[in-house]
């Protein structure tokens, strides 16, 4: 029981203040949305925003990638809780030419340029462009992310480049270390998110072609996975909120990693979808939140506050419910939906305001 307490209130530390942060309202177009649907949502969302220049990159790198000790965040070079063998200092060591790693950082777009053939706004979108190292980023060249067992070449801090390993493709891939594997599986949902209205103009092996699920089946297969065993972190939290002032648009598989399930997740892969489609809304919230769930499948709820303390219970019936928060402080809650028979449990946060 101690245990499970502990977990319940570690979930509630990363949304507070991931919740701080988005605008109120700037997801309700989203909600009560699976599949396709909520995709085209989140497109309509985002995908207008402020087009930055090449030349400002530069200077939004020191909002949306400064190290805690005031260094260029690289994530080709950094070494999580380690030293890392070189750090860069912003507009210093900005390249130029380089030998070799520990040269210079530039601009690195983690979704090649090339596959969408340099076009704007893509080209200077900081959602998918990285400071790097820029020996490192030469070696990665437009290469697809992916898993190495036996690499050709290695990083400092572990970066790989060798021959793919995932089912479905056999080509040469680089593979980020694996603290950064979930960022760059967020980033990718969001590019193909963010330009579903040129997406199938777009040539790369890790898009299938289509607006939906856009990304070819190895490349969806492995970003799920990367996207579950390296959750979102405060360095992405921070990142999004810096480039929410710059560009004013957000990505909302940082801000709402549950929607990545929601729409290429196993919860879609069922032949028919609504038998475990949820959707909770509103949240925030001042007093009522509701549970639309679909039929076939029995579904219960238990609602527990920031202290990990059960404050409601009950059974979900086919349609929508209300969970009644008036009673209840302002702060934050975290809702957990079973599905017995389907072994599924769904978890949403919560905030009372």
């Amino acid at each position: 029981m101690k245990k499970n307490l502990l977990y319940i209130i570690s979930l509630f530390l990363l949304p507070l203040g991931m919740l701080a942060q988005i605008p109120a309202g700037y997801y309700n177009n989203a909600q009560g949305k699976t599949g396709a649907t909520l995709k085209t949502a989140l497109y309509n969302i985002i995908h207008t925003h402020t087009e930055r220049t090449y030349t400002e990159l530069w200077t939004d790198f020191q909002s949306t990638d400064k190290r805690p000790n005031g260094k260029v965040w690289d994530i080709y070079s950094d070494i999580p809780g380690g030293t890392p063998a070189y750090e860069y200092t912003f507009v210093t060591n900005q390249c130029g030419n380089y030998s070799g790693e520990g040269s210079c950082y530039n601009r690195e777009h983690s979704f090649p340029k090339s596959w969408f053939n340099d076009a704007t706004p893509m080209y200077t979108d900081l959602f998918h462009i990285y400071p790097t190292d820029g020996y490192v980023n030469g070696k990665r060249s437009n290469y697809p992310y992916g898993e190495v067992s036996s690499p050709s070449w290695t990083s400092t801090n572990g970066s790989k480049l060798g021959t793919n390993i995932t089912a479905g493709y056999s080509g040469t891939v680089f593979e980020p270390i694996d603290a950064y594997k979930g960022d760059l599986a967020r980033t990718y949902l969001y590019m193909v998110t963010c330009y579903e209205n040129v997406v199938t103009q777009w040539h790369s092996d890790v898009l299938s072609g289509d607006t939906y699920p856009a990304l070819s089946k190895w490349t969806l297969d492995l970003l799920l996975k990367w996207a579950k065993e390296d959750p979102v972190s405060q360095k992405e939290i921070d990142r999004n909120n810096a480039i929410y002032n710059i560009q004013h648009n957000r990505n909302p598989y940082i801000d709402h990693p549950e929607y990545i399930d929601e729409i290429w997740g196993t919860a879609n892969a069922v032949t028919n979808i609504s038998e475990l489609s949820v959707s909770v809304y509103p949240n925030p919230t001042t007093r009522i939140i509701h549970v639309k769930k679909g039929v076939n499948h029995s579904m219960s709820y238990i609602l527990y506050n920031h202290l990990g303390q059960m404050m409601s219970k009950g059974n979900l019936v086919s349609g929508t419910n209300e969970i009644d928060l008036s009673t209840f402080q302002k702060g934050l809650f975290m809702l957990i939906i079973n599905v017995p028979d389907k072994k599924w449990t769904k978890q949403y946060k919560i905030l009372k305001i």
